[in-house]
């Protein structure tokens, strides 16, 4: 398209905007609810999802070592989990580390575990397997109960069952609202833009009968839906950034959070995520609802 084209697209796609004040105010106006709506959706769901990532980085194996098992082959055992597909980290757990841990869970009845020190410790020695995908666990189990110096593994099997469906439950519900809160706004804008093209159905009847092409006469509402979507995100990312801030200074000094040790991005980590998506989301919004709204009138 030439320069000059181009030019006088984007000069009566503005001149429009503010031909059309009223009807570009209201649809700015409830492009920014429904995409503040989106954003705290999106935003509580990256939340989620990490918060989800790390109980899953919580959650692991205890691999018991026989008693009899050489250092040699203790640090040989750890090479070998550690080749196992599906592995995050291992961590190793001593006799002295595990009996500290039970004195730690007793409390004040230390005389319960008085004749557990030196050759008297009965903890075994153990590796903290943790997982990079939770539905992987037993067949992870499978393979690790195979290596030499391994006595037995105990896990929450159930727990990490239920924890890797919910996850995945999560997402599926995040998507399926995400994907419809962006339709809802791409019908918003089309009729918005839908009411400034049949206020200028003759304007348009004119230009086809003088040899205009289609995407000559679609180029300034396309301009027209951008505008509108990308001044709506440009607001509502201002609006998002206050409400969410707001949130996380409730939520963040939440004892529960601390209690399950998880944290949550501040807005600063996600700012750049939700500017391209808000950019790419009123762009594309813009685009398609025009697009729609114009197929009536020029046929296509």
């Amino acid at each position: 398209m030439k320069y000059n084209n181009l030019g006088y697209l984007i000069s009566e796609g503005f001149k429009s905007v503010f031909k059309q004040k009223k009807m570009s105010t209201a649809s700015i106006i409830i492009m920014c609810a429904t995409m503040l709506i989106f954003g705290l959706f999106f935003l509580v769901s990256e939340n989620i999802n990490y918060a989800m990532k790390q109980l899953e980085s919580q959650q692991g194996m205890k691999v018991i070592i026989l008693d009899d098992t050489t250092e040699d082959k203790i640090a040989n055992l750890k090479t070998e989990i550690l080749k196992i597909d599906g592995v995050n980290k291992v961590e190793f757990v001593s006799k002295e580390d595990a009996l500290t841990t039970m004195k730690t869970w007793v409390g004040d009845h230390q005389e319960l575990l008085a004749g557990y020190v030196g050759e008297g410790n009965p903890f075994p020695a153990s590796y903290f397997v943790t997982l990079t995908d939770l539905s992987r666990n037993e067949e992870v189990q499978a393979k690790i109960l195979k290596l030499e110096g391994v006595e037995k593994i105990t896990s929450s099997n159930d727990s990490i069952s239920t924890l890797s469906k919910l996850t995945k439950g999560i997402r599926a519900v995040t998507v399926f609202f995400l994907v419809l809160l962006v339709v809802i706004s791409i019908f918003i804008i089309a009729y918005t833009i839908k009411l400034t093209v049949y206020a200028r159905r003759r304007e348009i009847s004119i230009m086809k009968y003088v040899g205009a092409t289609n995407n000559f006469i679609r180029g300034p509402f396309i301009v027209e839906g951008i505008i509108i979507g990308v001044v709506s995100a440009l607001i509502t990312l201002g609006a998002v950034s206050l409400s969410y801030n707001g949130i996380m200074s409730q939520v963040l000094t939440s004892s529960v959070l601390q209690k399950v040790q998880i944290s949550l991005y501040s807005f600063s980590e996600l700012f750049v995520k939700i500017l391209l998506v808000y950019i790419v989301l009123g762009i594309g919004i813009g685009i398609v609802g025009s697009i729609i709204s114009m197929r009536k009138y020029l046929k296509v």
